[in-house]
This record gives structure tokens, sequence and C-alpha cells, in this order.
């Protein structure tokens, strides 16, 4: 009944069909004027439906210069384990490291791997496309949402979401489960959290010893979003340009990034991007406890027109929008994708 209450309150954990509800008459506003539903398609012509759906994060890494984003490497479903074992020791991946879906869903399935052992278990269960990746050695995640329109020799940053990971903090005498009850968020993953972790939750911590059970920067897993827009500024806009101008076709999407600190990284150092997302980002500050819904629906309007607009504009230059045959075929596989992928 607790945790009930608790997501009524909290419209940031509202089912997304709910929340959009205003959004979707904008979007058959938007798709009449541009006579498809796809439009999509032409905001990143370099991205694969330019990144709304079925877009491969591999094709995606391939794209941005290789100094941004850490080793990684794809493996194809069905590749035999001592084959997986070779790439990872080819490309000097160390463990921990991270595996994900080639192609995602909001955070599902993404898994930090200690061990050869659980690299084995993950191969063995993944019936898609995956990724093994060097984890980023930062501490700190950011989402970065950036738009540049193609007449434009500069984009800009339209909102920056920070992300505090689901982390506990030990009293001497509660145990890391007893610790996860205490705090509404974190209970919502202790199902998630008793089948990755099992018997270790019943661990009691030393005081003020500090454990990361969530090393993601993601909403559905537990991770607090907090509005940081603030943090926008010259330097940081300038070391955003000088990165994404490099990216070719990349013009609308959210770059979630690992950073030392935000000193640094507005001198573009001690950075890496963990992803690129493009036409399906979402400006993941509005997800700021402090935000109502109201602030969420305007800045879900003010970045789906960016998107619009810069999908006519690619449109007009020759980049062709999705036809309806093959709009509904790549809708059918992502629904398909997605069900191997929450069965994980």
């Amino acid at each position: 009944m607790k945790l009930l209450l608790h997501k009524l309150l909290h419209w940031e954990y509202w089912p997304m069909h709910i929340v959009y509800i205003p959004i979707y008459f904008l979007w058959a506003y938007y798709a009449l004027k541009a006579k498809t539903i796809f439009f999509f398609n032409a905001s990143n012509p370099t991205i694969k439906n330019g990144g709304f759906i079925m877009e491969s994060k591999k094709q995606i890494y391939n794209l941005i210069p290789q100094q941004y984003y850490p080793k990684t490497d794809l493996i194809i479903e069905g590749t035999p384990f001592t084959e997986v074992l070779e790439k990872v020791k080819t490309l000097g991946l160390q463990f921990p490291l991270i595996a994900k879906p080639d192609i995602g869903l909001r955070g599902s399935a993404v898994k930090k791997i200690d061990n050869e052992n659980e690299l084995k278990t993950y191969s063995e269960k993944a019936n898609f496309d995956y990724l093994v990746q060097d984890l980023i050695p930062f501490s700190n995640e950011i989402g970065v949402f950036y738009v540049r329109y193609p007449h434009e020799k500069e984009g800009r940053i339209t909102g920056i979401v920070a992300k505090e990971f689901l982390i506990v903090t030990g009293d001497g005498n509660a145990t890391i489960e007893t610790l996860i009850k205490k705090d509404p968020r974190h209970e919502m993953q202790l199902q998630a959290l008793q089948k990755e972790y099992g018997t270790e939750l019943q661990i009691v911590l030393q005081k003020d010893e500090q454990r990361n059970l969530v090393p993601y920067g993601n909403h559905i897993r537990g991770a607090k979003f907090l509005d940081n827009s603030h943090w926008i500024s010259p330097k940081l806009t300038e070391v955003m340009n000088a990165m994404c101008l490099q990216i070719p076709g990349f013009y609308f999407g959210r770059l979630d990034l690992m950073y030392n600190t935000i000193e640094e990284l507005e001198q573009g150092k001690n950075f890496a991007i963990v992803e690129l997302n493009g036409a399906a980002s979402e400006p993941t500050h509005i997800y700021d406890p402090k935000h109502s819904l109201f602030f969420g629906w305007k800045e879900l309007i003010r970045h789906i027109r960016y998107m619009f607009e810069i999908s006519v504009a690619n449109h007009k230059n020759g980049t062709p929008y999705l036809s309806h045959q093959d709009g509904m075929k790549e809708y059918r596989m992502h629904l398909e994708q997605s069900k191997k992928i929450l069965n994980f």
C-alpha cells in the first residue's frame, strides 16, 4: 500500500501511455503536416529510424570518434562462449565490464559482469545481439540533451539531467535489504535486487559504508533524476559542440555521459559517452521529483517540436521519411525485440 501511494503521488512513476496522452495529439498534428507518422526517421539521417526504434547501439558508437566512448564489441546472438571470451581478451577488456543489448529498451538487461562465470551466464541466456563494454571509470553520470538544426553550424544544450545511483549507506546494524526498504524509490527495486544479489542482501554494512547496487543511471532501475539544467554554460556547450559536430548526421538527442567533475567536463577532460540516444530521447530532467506534470508536458512539447522541425528540414534536404509499410514493419520488430529483453 505504501509503495502504491508513493507511485500515485509521484507522476514520474506513472505509465508512459498515461503521461503522454497530450503528446499523442501533438504527434498526430505533426504527422498530418508531414503526411506520415514516421517523420522521425529524418531527424538523425545516419542513425537507423533516426534513433526512435530498432537502432543498433554499435552502429551509433561507430559514428562517434573512438576517444569519446569506452572499448566496445558486438556479440551476435548464439556466438559460442569461447568466441565471446576471445573477443573480450582481444579487445583488452577487463572484469568488471558491462554487457547490454545492442538494441536496447530503457536500460533493461544491462548488467555489470564481474567475472567469466557471469559473462558465460549472460551469454547463454541472451537471445539477442549484445555488447561487451569497458566499465567507465568515472563516478558521476548526466544526460545532456543536444539540438542542432541542419542550417546551423553549432548546436545547443536544451537540458541536463543528473543521476543519483541506487546507493545504500550502512549504519552498522541494518542489512542491505532493510536499508533498501527505508526508501520507497529503492524498495520498488527490491524484487529485481533479490533476484540479482540473493543472500548478499542480508549482509550488514558497517557504519557509513556505501554499496552501489545499480551502477547505471536508469530511472526504471531506481536512479533518481535531478534537473541540473543550470549547469548549461558557454564552456559546456563548446565541449558538446566540439564532440557532436564530429558525429555525422546527428542533430537531435541525448548523450548520457560519465564524468569526474563538472569543472573537468567543462574543460573537455575525464568523461566518456555511455550512450547516444536519438529520436526516442526524452528530456529526462523532467523526472526530477520537484517538477510538476505540467512542466513535464511543456518540456516534452518543446523537444518534440525540435525533432519535427529538424526532420522536416532534413527531409527538404533529401532525407526520406519511412514509408508506412516499412515503419509498421520496424514497429512490429520493435515489439518482438522488447519482449525478448523484458523476459531476460
